[in-house]
């Protein structure tokens, strides 16, 4: 099972950007994927998540209305959409799963999920 992180960037505040978490080995039907970040100096949080078994999402409250996490399961990928970023999302940013099957619910905590996929760097100037 892999998971891989892209589509970072560098953006002004105000832009967006599309993260994707490829996920490969699992059927993404089946499993609940997060998405983390830690910023320098601070530790990994939790951002957002969906099960794509039961339709559940979550957002951390300093995203919420702003961020949008979706998926393909066709192709396997799960999309963070982040409109009107701001300099205090710049972090790199990790997606996850608990490989729980058929969970309900998903998890942002950071201690429940054991793979990651590696991080992407969004760093949004001010």
């Amino acid at each position: 099972v892999q998971l891989q992180a892209s589509g970072g960037g560098l953006v002004q505040a105000g832009e967006s950007l599309r993260l994707s978490c490829a996920v490969s080995g699992i059927t993404l039907d089946f499993y609940a994927i997060s998405w983390f970040r830690q910023a320098p100096g601070k530790e990994r949080e939790g951002v957002s998540c969906i099960n794509n078994n039961d339709g559940v999402t979550q957002y951390e409250d300093s995203v919420k209305g702003r961020f949008t996490i979706s998926r393909d399961d066709a192709k396997n990928i799960v999309y963070l959409q982040m409109n009107n970023l701001k300099p205090e999302d710049t972090a790199v940013y990790y997606c996850a799963t608990d490989q729980m099957l058929l969970r309900t619910g998903c998890t942002v905590s950071p201690s429940l999920v054991d793979l990651w996929g590696q991080g992407t760097q969004v760093t949004v100037s001010s």
